[in-house]
């Protein structure tokens, strides 16, 4: 299989991975050897409730009994993208009260800057450096990672950056400004958090001069810092929320969530100011709305925390500098990317999954399925220690 992987389908690394996938369940993945692996990577945060929960699962079978695609969005009411949006206004702080559903949180950054662009009637968008908020055109010009942006230049012009954390930064906020986007926490960085109420001044910024704050919530989002959003641990409310990944409970799906009052202005002058065919798929959001459910009405996102506690108590080791982080959304920092290369590949051969961030070598990802046991996290810490003292003894 792994032949035709790399013979017909398109890569997007010189060096896949390359794991013949057989079936997936819970918390660990199976190779089409049975061998199984403990995943500590969840589809890089996608897979909120791990693999083949069932109640995700029930609701994806019961919609495809029922209907599957029938129109492009925004034509016809249909019940799985109606009562999710609903429920997903009724745990939002307001205004963010109408959510645009769309394919994936790339699409959902593009949707986010039109808007911002669509309210203000400004042009200039400012991102940090050293952000990632997707790979469209739109979103990699607020990439803050000018390596992997330069050969695709031309990019969206009017486009400035600011370094997270940094409040003499917010000067560059003005009444030219449409909207400044920042992830709630930077997760190709490495896993940094907003410190000094960052988040709190740059909200009090943009509402003195008119500029919308969107705050990228696609990695954060949907109990992996131990509420909802992540940008509700800061006391802050955005004017744009933008969401993807954990959202769908491992299914395809992105949106943007704003105030009626903003979300409309796409409806009309001109028409269809934003518009996708497979957005709010019946069988995509009835995934979503069972995740969501399951999130909200049960205590995962309170264990989130005390998993965070127990990780940190168990990742100590000399090779470990720090653990960066919040709720089940951490990176290990090695002094090293050789050494974090090294750890990664050799747990996998041991049977845990672990992997990359974008722009940080040092990180080691650690961002399991919400449903991970205790007994599981101990499991593949004490895997990462032992593939770590095997590393320190040989040097």
């Amino acid at each position: 299989m792994n032949t035709d992987f790399l013979k017909y389908q398109a890569q997007t690394s010189p060096y896949p991975l390359g794991m013949e996938v057989s079936h997936a369940v819970g918390s660990y993945i199976y190779d089409t050897n049975t061998k199984k692996y403990l995943d500590f990577v969840a589809g890089v945060s996608a897979c909120t409730l791990g693999h083949q929960h069932p109640r995700v699962n029930q609701a994806i079978k019961d919609q495809l009994d029922k209907y599957s695609h029938v129109m492009v969005y925004g034509e016809y009411s249909q019940s799985p993208a109606v009562q999710y949006c609903k429920l997903l206004a009724s745990l939002l702080p307001a205004p963010l009260d109408k959510t645009y559903l769309v394919n994936s949180g790339t699409e959902a950054i593009e949707g986010a800057l039109k808007l911002a662009r669509r309210t203000t009637g400004r042009s200039q968008l400012i991102s940090c450096h050293n952000a990632y908020h997707g790979n469209t055109m739109g979103s990699m010009s607020v990439m803050g990672f000018e390596e992997r942006k330069q050969i695709f230049r031309p990019l969206i012009p009017d486009v400035d950056f600011i370094t997270f954390n940094n409040e003499d930064d917010l000067q560059k906020i003005t009444t030219k400004t449409a909207g400044i986007i920042l992830e709630t926490i930077q997760g190709g960085a490495g896993f940094i958090q907003p410190n000094n109420d960052f988040l709190k001044k740059v909200r009090q910024r943009c509402t003195e001069v008119g500029a919308m704050m969107i705050l990228d919530e696609i990695q954060p989002g949907f109990g992996r810092t131990g509420k909802l959003f992540g940008f509700q641990n800061y006391d802050v409310v955005p004017d744009i929320v933008v969401m993807g990944k954990g959202m769908g409970g491992g299914m395809p799906v992105g949106a943007f969530t704003a105030s009626s009052t903003i979300m409309d202005l796409l409806s009309h002058d001109p028409k269809l100011g934003h518009i996708t065919t497979f957005g709010g798929h019946p069988v995509i959001a009835s995934a979503c709305l069972a995740t969501l459910q399951e999130i909200t009405e049960t205590n995962l996102m309170a264990e989130a925390m005390e998993k965070e506690k127990l990780f940190r108590s168990l990742l100590v080791h000399p090779l470990i500098q720090e653990i960066r982080g919040k709720g089940l959304m951490l990176a290990a920092m090695t002094k090293s990317a050789d050494i974090t290369n090294e750890v990664i590949l050799k747990c996998q051969d041991k049977g845990l999954i672990l992997f990359w961030l974008l722009f940080e070598g040092c990180a080691i990802r650690i961002t399991p399925p919400l449903t991970i046991s205790e007994e599981e996290i101990r499991e593949g810490c004490s895997i990462m220690l032992e593939v770590m003292d095997e590393i320190l003894n040989k040097n």
